[in-house]
């Protein structure tokens, strides 16, 4: 039996490779297929480069990267919010090295209001994110990004201890920003097989996004009812089987919602 396409997670604004967590590990357990974490340029191993103000320029970075793997064949692609972005580009502009596209809370220019792409009761927190210090810009990031407690408690020390080693600057930041703010739809959605998950509690970006691009590229849309913004962080287990099963089956039907490693617990936020 042939190898299984290897899978590729992209991160997304401001966050690196480590941030997937435990995700890499239940994906590959479920999966069988080998796993690649990349970092765009910016962040994580690559912080002291600049990130390309442009998601096509983002992509020709992530792209340097993957060279190897690239040799052997098509890889499939799970990304997140801005590193939804540079997966759509990639499997538009290279169709022969996309086999398959999961996108997790992803938002597009055009088919969604500014203030829904990034909601604007958190402007003001996220301008604050740009001149604070590590350990208050990492506590503010998960107070947007996690709807659960415990989560957020759990991985608060590492994430602070990474954003010290690895500091993401304001100004790529900011181009990571624009380059968001101005992508738009494809002229022609890719014929990849694509999946979408969205968090209906997402305070970050809003739901109504995810359902615009599930309306307008076809695509199915599967539902997790109270993971914030990094549901990865939120229910790692939960998008793993989700994104497996899909895969193996994917004429499965859409819009299923199925908690993984929690219950809804009251008072989540």
């Amino acid at each position: 039996m042939p190898e299984p396409h290897p899978w590729v997670l992209l991160r997304g604004l401001g966050r690196e490779a480590r941030h997937w967590g435990s995700l890499p590990g239940l994906l590959a357990a479920a999966t069988g297929s080998r796993i690649y974490t990349p970092d765009l340029p910016g962040n994580g191993r690559l912080w002291r480069q600049p990130s390309a103000s442009s998601i096509a320029g983002q992509l020709r970075q992530l792209r340097l990267q993957l060279a190897t793997p690239l040799s052997h064949g098509p890889v499939q692609v799970l990304a997140i919010s801005l590193g939804g972005m540079v997966a759509l580009e990639w499997a538009t502009r290279h169709p022969e090295e996309v086999a398959r596209l999961a996108l997790v809370n992803t938002s597009l220019a055009g088919l969604a209001a500014p203030w829904q792409r990034l909601r604007w009761q958190r402007y003001p927190a996220l301008l604050r994110l740009l001149w604070q210090d590590a350990a208050m810009r990492e506590h503010g990031i998960l107070q947007i990004t996690s709807n659960l407690p415990v989560r957020r408690q759990a991985v608060l020390h590492d994430w602070q201890q990474w954003q010290q080693a690895c500091p993401v600057s304001a100004s790529n930041l900011l181009r990571q920003l624009a380059a968001a703010a101005r992508y738009r739809p494809p002229a022609a959605w890719p014929r990849c097989p694509a999946l979408l998950l969205n968090s209906q509690e997402d305070q970050l970006v809003h739901p109504r996004c995810s359902q615009r691009l599930a309306q307008a590229s076809g695509w199915p849309l599967r539902l997790h009812p109270y993971a914030g913004h990094d549901l990865a962080l939120d229910d790692p287990l939960w998008l793993a089987q989700q994104v497996a099963g899909w895969a193996r089956h994917k004429a499965e039907p859409a819009l299923a919602i199925e908690p993984g490693e929690y219950a809804a617990p009251p008072g989540a936020r």
